[in-house]
């Protein structure tokens, strides 16, 4: 009972200074990228902000030690999604059903092993079959925008706000992130 009190008062604790940095981040790489695409886009035309990068924000701002949160996964995890979903969208035209799991299984086993392994990607590579008629007519232009210029956006923002301080230090990969803070410090 002892450790089952401490287990939960220790899961219950607020670290206030995370969740505002939490918050900060996500913010402001949501919200640089629903700006950039207000400026270009009608709001029936907003293709820039995808659904998938609100969860890719809850990794990479939320729970930055994850392996899933790292940029080799962020951007992998949704470039290979991405290319996966568009792919099978031209193969399987037709069949949704059949293109939707086949867009989100291959996209899973590809991410496996290429090590690349993010959530989010799994929802990248759908949204290339059930997004709106825009989105399946941009083709493989859908991988780099908005996919791979807005994942760019959302690391940008990442490395400032998850090394801001002290306390938070993001990509866990130190030798990575030695050269980054040695070449723009």
């Amino acid at each position: 009972m002892r450790v089952a009190r401490l287990v939960l008062y220790k899961e219950t604790l607020v670290d206030t200074r995370e969740h505002i940095w939490t918050f900060l981040g996500s913010f402001f790489g949501i919200g640089i990228i629903g700006f950039i695409s207000s400026k270009y886009f009608t709001a029936y035309d907003n293709l820039f902000l995808i659904g998938s990068f609100g969860a890719s924000s809850v990794l990479i701002y939320g729970v930055i030690n994850s392996p899933l949160a790292q940029p080799r996964n962020l951007i992998g995890g949704h470039v290979i999604s991405a290319l996966v979903g568009v792919t099978v969208h031209y193969v399987v035209p037709n069949e949704v059903w059949l293109a939707s799991a086949l867009a989100v299984s291959t996209s899973i086993v590809l991410m496996q092993v290429t090590k690349t392994l993010h959530p989010p990607g799994g929802a990248t590579a759908l949204i290339a079959n059930i997004g709106s008629e825009k989105i399946k007519s941009l083709g493989y232009i859908y991988v780099l925008s908005p996919v791979l210029s807005g994942v760019i956006i959302l690391l940008l923002v990442a490395l400032v706000f998850n090394n801001a301080t002290s306390h938070r230090s993001y990509p866990v990969n130190r030798k990575w992130y030695k050269i980054w803070k040695r070449k723009y410090n």
